[in-house]
């Protein structure tokens, strides 16, 4: 089923004392120190709406990366923002936070681990996913389907920027790298209840928790820590795409690698615009 929203995502102005927002709310900095980073979702996220985050900037020195998840905490109702996702909001209730690694953050399932008690048919998971337009340039997550377009990440215009491309696109670069894309999900699995998937440059890490209750809304966590200093909200285009999108991918299609932007009679704002995103 492929999701259909129209939300700008934003981060929510109740955030960390270490966090400074953007004019446009698109963009957090931790200004100082490793904690105090938690950021939220201005609204909640609807089942298969993705919150996706590009790494901006990063700062050596400190120990642990980006962490990221949801919570059923209404970010207006604390009295203080907690010093860290993890442990101190989780141990709040009802939120549930992924740190990202460099190297280990696909979830292993437990074999023979099916809900019921039924084991899966052989082929089940090729015979599950839907054999439509959506399958080639959507992400699949469980019966949600997610634009690939805006989930991988792109290196900044130079002189290996077409090769760097190449490694986001099939994940080889370190998920806590610069210009790495992570974003969190939830989908239906019955009845009242969901699970929360990490994307990380267009793969889905599966399900980092399970069986979280749906009958409260439920926001986006980002904790801006340690050795990620400043993120920024990627606004995913659901459904059609629009006019000025299908020009940068028309135009991309038809070029080597990005810095052959710069020989194209072309307005600059056009060429920033392809290069970017």
């Amino acid at each position: 089923m492929a999701a259909f929203f129209g939300q700008f995502m934003e981060f929510n102005s109740v955030h960390g004392t270490n966090v400074k927002l953007d004019p446009s709310g698109t963009q957090a900095t931790r200004v100082e120190s490793f904690a105090n980073g938690v950021c939220f979702s201005k609204d909640p996220l609807s089942p298969g709406e993705i919150f996706l985050v590009e790494i901006e900037e990063k700062e050596l020195g400190w120990c642990g990366h980006l962490r990221i998840g949801l919570t059923a905490l209404d970010p207006r109702t604390l009295e203080t923002v907690p010093e860290y996702s993890l442990p101190d909001l989780v141990e709040m209730g009802d939120s549930w936070v992924f740190a990202i690694t460099r190297n280990h953050n696909k979830v292993i399932e437990d074999e023979g681990e099916v809900e019921g008690g039924e084991q899966p048919n052989i082929g089940d998971e090729a015979g599950n996913k839907p054999k439509t337009f959506f399958t080639d340039t959507h992400l699949c997550v469980e019966n949600m389907s997610i634009p690939r377009d805006k989930l991988v990440g792109r290196s900044r215009p130079g002189r290996y920027s077409h090769i760097l491309d190449d490694l986001y696109k099939t994940n080889a670069l370190p998920p806590t790298a610069r210009r790495s894309r992570i974003g969190v999900v939830h989908v239906p699995k019955g009845q009242g209840y969901g699970d929360m998937h990490i994307i990380i440059n267009g793969e889905d890490m599966g399900a980092s928790a399970k069986k979280i209750p749906t009958n409260k809304p439920l926001y986006a966590v980002v904790d801006v820590f340690a050795a990620t200093k400043c993120v920024r909200i990627v606004q995913v285009e659901y459904g059609f795409s629009s006019l000025q999108t299908l020009c940068r991918k028309t135009i991309q299609k038809h070029i080597i690698h990005r810095m052959a932007l710069d020989w194209l009679e072309l307005p600059e704002l056009l060429k920033h615009y392809c290069k970017y995103e």
